[in-house]
């Protein structure tokens, strides 16, 4: 299983350290915020979404998308998984919100030879091998482009793990490849909502079983939601009780019927795609 950085101290910088801003994430549609989190001369960089900062969403109404970001990240970890870099609720400078540890990624050169990124696009002619065609597109020129994605287990589990959280938002710029050798889901707030709103880019799967480590997995995230604990007490400071049952019948309709979801409905991709 894949896990994140704990090196002596990660955990309490976080929790504890000061929020110095550093800079903004001005793509994001809300505030999102880039700090480094201080306390003795020593540092982590952390991504900081404070709630004052989001925007209102009609069709989720109830909680905060920080509620919604934490209990993402509290479900990936009852998996096992490690998916969602370590994330809390707390207070910040701009009052309280979500703050994330921040992934250093790979940076990948395609000048120099390199593969694609985990989430491209391409000439439909030149997929490399290792990678799925989702779609095909045309550029602002006007030129056929595929849509891809690597044909990665790290990435895979990405995946899964959107389904279970239906993930209204799974853009190609939120998987991340960290420098650790791990790939990493990001931005989860408008994630676990009652009706079906599955939205990714990560269709490449569609039809194709899920392996019995991942099942053995979500079976042990079923059972623990089976009734009250201390996950299900964890989850309800942020999100509703038929969200934490819907949670649960999505785990329990992957292990009746084990692939990856087909898409289904107009809007199955999220837009922008990047």
């Amino acid at each position: 299983m894949p896990t994140e950085s704990t090196e002596p101290g990660v955990h309490e910088l976080l929790d504890r350290g000061e929020l110095t801003l550093v800079g903004r994430i001005v793509q994001a549609s809300n505030a999102t915020l880039v700090c480094d989190a201080v306390t003795d001369g020593r540092s982590v960089r952390c991504v900081y979404k404070p709630i004052r900062g989001e925007r209102p969403l009609w069709d989720f109404p109830e909680g905060t998308l920080a509620g919604r970001e934490l209990a993402s990240y509290l479900i990936s970890e009852a998996l096992g998984w490690g998916v969602i870099p370590r994330t809390i609720l707390r207070d910040g400078p701009f009052g309280p919100g979500m703050v994330q540890r921040w992934i250093d990624t790979r940076d990948r050169r395609p000048e120099s030879g390199d593969q694609p990124d985990l989430v491209d696009i391409c000439p439909p002619d030149e997929v490399p091998t290792g990678w799925l065609e989702v779609l095909r597109a045309q550029d602002s020129e006007g030129s056929e482009v595929a849509l891809i994605h690597a044909d990665d287990p790290r990435l895979r589990r990405v995946a899964v793990l959107d389904v279970l959280l239906n993930n209204a938002d799974r853009k190609g710029g939120h998987a991340l490849e960290g420098v650790d050798g791990s790939v990493y889901g990001v931005d989860h707030g408008i994630c676990l909502h009652t009706e079906h709103k599955l939205r990714t880019v990560l269709w490449g799967w569609a039809g194709e079983s899920i392996g019995d480590d991942l099942l053995a997995d979500i079976a042990a995230l079923a059972d623990r939601l089976d009734s009250a604990g201390s996950l299900r007490d964890e989850l309800s400071a942020h999100i509703t009780a038929r969200e934490i049952d819907a949670v649960q019948a999505r785990a329990r309709e992957l292990l009746s019927a084990p692939v990856m979801p087909h898409p289904v409905g107009a809007r199955t991709i999220p837009w922008p795609a990047f």
